[in-house]
């Protein structure tokens, strides 16, 4: 079997936005590499100055992760390289900004795959590769992807936090619109947890196609919904929650439907807020008629919940 490992050039202030990319159609974890060191002078006996001066001035950072071949690989790749692409429109650089590919042998995927066991996330979920073995215990659901070959502890930060409010808000029945569902796995996460009917919406029609093959593998079909669609532009259905782990801009114009389209008492679960971008968030929901109930941080990122 071959593996497609994909390099994403970019700047280091792109590096966590990149990953959250990769993560959300399929890597189960990513790889960085920055060669650029922080010297403190009183920690060496010698320090050869052109050397320290050249890795100092490394802008760049390399962000790897690993796929397997089929038939939606290169929907997958395109679909990379747009979103690679905008990132610049919501004012990061992205240096570089190229993305490569490199075919990688089984034998080498081999002493990769073992770093890939089922992921627990919160109290309900477990995420596990489709080549593991596992038993789901009482209470257990199980979201089954085929992830990307690489290190890492599996989910990136904002997908977790949104998979544990999923399963601390959603109750047995709801109505669900999961907004940018890119791999689809909140989506699948919500018709787990009991969702009667969840609306998927993406405007890339390459994610709908890698949403769908989600889906299709744990057998969601007939609870989800999928649509190419901006956001919830010209979206006329209602939700008791509607989720969005996008990104910050995309949040802020977001507001307005989400009271639009959020029944009274919804939930409005919203990842993919980069810390340094919080406050321009809450400006645009302090003018809207939603209460914020929860605000969590992992990492470099923030999640919020309001309700209406």
């Amino acid at each position: 079997m071959k593996w497609v490992e994909i390099q994403v050039k970019t700047s280091k202030e792109a590096v966590d936005a990149i990953s959250n990319i990769l993560y959300d159609f399929g890597a189960d974890g990513v790889v960085i590499e920055d060669n650029s060191i922080d010297f403190d002078d009183s920690d060496w006996d010698y320090l050869d100055e052109k050397l320290v001066n050249e890795m100092q001035s490394t802008k760049y950072a390399t962000v790897k992760c690993y796929f397997k071949q089929g038939p939606s690989l290169m929907d997958k790749i395109n679909l990379i390289k747009e979103r690679v692409d905008r990132l610049s429109d919501y004012n990061l650089d992205k240096g570089p900004g190229v993305v490569d590919t490199v075919d990688v042998d089984d034998s080498t995927w081999y002493n990769w795959k073992k770093y890939y066991k089922p992921i627990k996330i919160g109290p309900h979920i477990v995420v596990k590769p489709e080549w593991e073995d596992y038993q789901a215990k009482e209470g257990e659901k199980i979201v089954e992807l085929n992830p990307g070959m690489a290190f890492g502890t599996g989910i990136h930060e904002t997908t977790h936090m949104c998979i544990v409010k999923l399963q601390k808000y959603l109750r047995p029945g709801a109505d669900v619109i999961d907004v940018g569902c890119g791999s689809g796995i909140l989506a699948i996460t919500s018709a787990k947890l009991g969702a009667g009917h969840v609306l998927a919406l993406d405007k890339d029609v390459m994610a709908v196609k890698v949403a769908k093959e989600n889906i299709g593998l744990n057998n969601a079909a007939d609870i989800v919904e999928l649509r190419e669609n901006n956001l919830l532009e010209g979206i006329k259905a209602s939700a008791d929650i509607i989720v969005a782990n996008i990104v910050a801009d995309a949040i802020i114009s977001l507001f307005k439907d989400v009271e639009d389209n959020l029944r009274p008492g919804g939930i409005f679960i919203t990842g993919g807020i980069i810390k340094e971008r919080l406050d321009d968030v809450m400006d645009s929901a302090a003018k809207s008629k939603l209460t914020l109930k929860e605000k969590e941080k992992m990492g470099e990122w923030v999640t919020l919940v309001f309700n209406k």
